[in-house]
């Protein structure tokens, strides 16, 4: 069986040696009798997790470092005595490539050949192996952008539901925050654009409802930009928007996109003229920094995060930076919101497991979830079920100035709104 994560002993160690641990074996035990944890994926001394992210894609873009923010938080579980005794045996994740017949796949390979008792994290712009993963009552963590984290019974978003169906919560964050930067958001109008995907018409239109309320005029909200390619030429997107608000250009322009998509958006407003406040919920990433082009494109961009940020003093973040060093080998690595989402995804599931007492089953764990709460994380206060319908409601701005980020808004939880 493979080998739980242990704490890497020298800074020498390489991230390609954490990476062979994992698939290495020093004989665990299966369920043998006295193990009382008998569900699928447990034995005696170990739990078994996996995880599904898109470390490929068409355009390029990847989350491969949410693998290694699961791998710090669980090095460090395992450092820490494991959970209840057990060690996290973290297999590592499948890359889906951002295909939903990859991402099925990945479920089904995880669940019926490595036989994992949890899938944490599920970090991709598609879920359609949820309905699989829900109907074999795998407990699943990641990001809770797309439905699949909005309602079924096995499936948690590390910073709760953030896609609700009618009768949950919607996220006030963003809008809340855009309104602090402009001075308030009575009279000031927004434009809204994401991809043509179901999850970009799903934010468009839960976004529509966010910034309404938060008091700003929303003169434009599409998702209307091709899923499966950048677009090369930007000008028809941009005359669009620029004409939204009666003839004039909106105050801010919101992007739910990914970073090649606002790369181009926003150059082409900026060769455009255009002087209002740009805003995404996903260049947050120093190594984007790297580039003089992206950093020209990207400058000036308000950031939503949904933790707190990495310029933060909270000790929790001292501990988060450790772990992510440990679990590099002991090199000093850029820091990226795609390591949270694994760590966030991780120290949830890690959490309710502890919750859950030394007999570990499927059952044990889902009653566990059922009370679960705690405050202060670096998500803020966490409660299940809570989080399968509502969002946790807390977040942050940050602004790439000169080269570098700068906390523009400070992390802080909002009251939601009904979503209708």
């Amino acid at each position: 069986m493979l080998r739980p994560i242990r704490t890497l002993a020298a800074a020498a160690a390489t991230l390609a040696l954490v990476s062979a641990c994992n698939s290495a074996s020093n004989g665990s035990s299966p369920d043998k009798p006295g193990n009382t944890g008998n569900s699928r994926g447990v034995s005696a001394d170990a739990i078994k997790v996996g995880g599904i992210v898109s470390m490929t894609s068409a355009s390029g873009y990847s989350k491969k470092d949410t693998d290694l923010g699961a791998k710090a938080r669980y090095m460090r579980a395992n450092a820490e005595g494991g959970v209840n005794g057990r060690k996290i045996d973290y297999i590592g994740a499948e890359d889906d490539g951002q295909d939903p017949a990859k991402n099925l796949a990945a479920a089904r390979k995880l669940v019926q050949q490595d036989k994992v008792f949890a899938v944490s994290p599920m970090s991709s712009v598609t879920f359609s192996g949820a309905d699989f993963l829900e109907q074999e009552k795998v407990p699943t963590f990641g990001w809770g952008t797309l439905p699949s984290f909005c309602g079924p019974k096995y499936i948690y978003g590390f910073n709760g539901c953030l896609v609700p169906t009618p009768g949950g919560t919607i996220n006030q964050t963003w809008p809340e925050g855009i309104g602090k930067v402009l001075g308030g958001a009575q009279g000031k109008s927004v434009a809204i654009i994401a991809n043509d995907s179901d999850a970009g018409k799903f934010g468009v239109r839960t976004f529509q409802q966010g910034f309404t309320s938060a008091g700003f005029k929303v003169a434009y909200a599409k998702a209307s930009v091709p899923g499966t390619a950048v677009p090369s030429d930007w000008s028809a997107y941009v005359k669009e928007i620029l004409e939204s608000n009666d003839g004039k250009a909106p105050d801010a322009v919101v992007s739910v996109m990914q970073t090649p998509n606002n790369i181009g958006l926003f150059t082409s407003l900026k060769r455009s003229g255009y002087k209002g406040l740009l805003s995404d919920p996903t260049d947050y990433d120093p190594g984007l920094l790297a580039k003089d082009a992206t950093k020209q494109a990207l400058d000036g961009v308000h950031v939503l995060l949904q933790f707190e940020p990495f310029e933060s003093t909270d000790p929790k973040m001292a501990q988060f930076k450790a772990d992510i060093k440990a679990a590099s080998g002991g090199q000093d690595v850029p820091l990226n919101m795609h390591m949270m989402t694994g760590y966030m995804s991780a120290d949830l599931f890690v959490s309710i497991a502890k919750k859950a007492g030394k007999d570990l089953t499927v059952e044990s764990f889902q009653a566990a979830a059922q009370g679960f709460s705690d405050t202060a994380t670096l998500v803020g206060d966490r409660s299940e079920p809570k989080g399968q319908k509502d969002s946790f409601g807390c977040g942050a701005l940050v602004q790439l100035k000169n080269g570098a980020y700068e906390v523009s808004v400070p992390f802080k939880c909002y009251e939601p709104i009904p979503f209708k």
